[in-house]
Formats: C-alpha cells, sequence, structure tokens
C-alpha cells in the first residue's frame, strides 16, 4: 500500500476502546498521523490546536452530539475531510451527518481496508478539485470564481463547502447540459467511488438551500440559476 503524502493527519474521535485502538494502529501502520481522542470536546480542541487533515468522526459520543460537531468543525476548518463513522442503521441520521458538513460516512461495523481505499480516494482528489475552465461563470446574479474559489450572490460573497463549491463549478461548466450522476460522482468524489450515490443528493439540497438563502438575505431581487433533478440521469444547471 502507498503511503499518504506528506504524512496526512487524521484525528479519530471515538468514544470507543477497541474501535478506537483498531484505527489509531491501522491508521498509523498506513502511513498516516493520528490522533485519537475519546470525547467530543477533546477532539474539537484537538482540531483547534494542530493542524489536521482529516476527521474520523463517531456519531454517538458520550458529551456532544456528533452532527453538531460535524457542523462546528465544518464552521472552523472548511478545507477539513469529515468522515462520519456511526453504528445508527436510520438512513435520516445519516443524511443529517451529511447536511451537517461530512463528506462521507461509514456505516459500523466496516472493514479497515474499505476506510483506508475512501480515505485515499478523497484525499487524491483533493488537490485536484479546482475545474481547468474558465475563470468565473456568471449565472443570473451568481459569480462563480473557480480561480479565486469564491461564490458572490446578489454581490454578497457566501461561503460554500468544498465539495458544494466543486458541484457548483463542474454544472456550470456545463450549464445548460444534463449531467449524468456518474459524471458528477467521478469529478467532483472520485473515479472510483463505490458509496452511495446518496451523497450526491444531500450535497445538490444544502447548494440549493445555501444559494437561496443568500438570495433571500440579499438587497433586491436575486436570479438565481436552477439546478434541475433529471430522474434515473442526473442533473442539469438551468442557467438565467
Amino acid at each position: 500500500m502507498q503511503a499518504p503524502r506528506d504524512r496526512t493527519s487524521v484525528l479519530v474521535i471515538e468514544d470507543d476502546a477497541v474501535i478506537g485502538r483498531h484505527l489509531d494502529t491501522g491508521l498509523r501502520s498506513g502511513g498516516y498521523r493520528t490522533t485519537w481522542c475519546r470525547t467530543g470536546i477533546a477532539g474539537l480542541l484537538a482540531a483547534r490546536q494542530a493542524p489536521v487533515d482529516v476527521v474520523l468522526l463517531d456519531l454517538g459520543l458520550p458529551d456532544l452530539d456528533g452532527v453538531d460537531l460535524a457542523r462546528q468543525l465544518r464552521s472552523e476548518l472548511p478545507d477539513l475531510l469529515i468522515v462520519i463513522l456511526t453504528a445508527r442503521s436510520d438512513e435520516m441520521d445519516v443524511i443529517a451527518g451529511l447536511d451537517a458538513g461530512a463528506d462521507d460516512y461509514l456505516v459500523k461495523p466496516f472493514g479497515l481496508t474499505v476506510l483506508l481505499a475512501r480515505l485515499r480516494a478523497h484525499l487524491r482528489r483533493r488537490p485536484a478539485v479546482r475545474p481547468p475552465a474558465a475563470d468565473a461563470y456568471r449565472l443570473g446574479d451568481v459569480i462563480l470564481d473557480v480561480a479565486a474559489r469564491r461564490c458572490v450572490v446578489g454581490g454578497t460573497e457566501i461561503s460554500l463547502r468544498p465539495k458544494e463549491f466543486e458541484l457548483l463549478a463542474v454544472l456550470a461548466r456545463h450549464a445548460g447540459d444534463a449531467v449524468p450522476r456518474e459524471t458528477l460522482m467521478a469529478t467532483v468524489w472520485d473515479e472510483n467511488w463505490f458509496g452511495s450515490t446518496k451523497t450526491l443528493d444531500v450535497t445538490v439540497a444544502s447548494l440549493r438551500r445555501r444559494l437561496r438563502a443568500a438570495a433571500v438575505s440579499a438587497p433586491g431581487r436575486v436570479i438565481l440559476p436552477e439546478i434541475t433533478t433529471l430522474r434515473g440521469h442526473g442533473y442539469r444547471l438551468e442557467a438565467p
């Protein structure tokens, strides 16, 4: 197995001693630098005190709600890769975690080899996520500056999560065209993605909400591009 470049730092926030030790040992064997915290507060402090590339976050923590912690981490560290680890079988819990800012999830029990493969897939994509096309796209009253990674709605810059920005950039580059789900997953996530494509649907829904919220709070009338769902196929960005 090829070790991660530059010894990628992984913060494990997991209260179960067996799982935490297993993750800590396995990640170190895979070439990662790891820090293991058994409470949400300790994990949040660790993320604030030292550079962290990846957080593996258990939802069932003894002191903090995992979804709330994911939201806090995303707010403070927007470029962080967050992977949720959950024993909850309810799909809505997973969707809530993704909507709070997580990039991926694994349902317990899971194999360490699967986790390492997913981390490699995410980390391969992160250095090359910026679409290489035009410097900026104007979509109605939305300006997307790809080179600067800025999104301006009605004259006001808004904050998008990394995957939301990348997804909007891909759709903008193909504005008016039907983009298949497989293409979006391969471009924004990874060409060898083998997880649930619900991650795409959650990211689209979150992107829509952020754009609409920005339009509502902006002064005057704001014209937004519409992201149309093409059932059984993918999505199309309708540029005004």
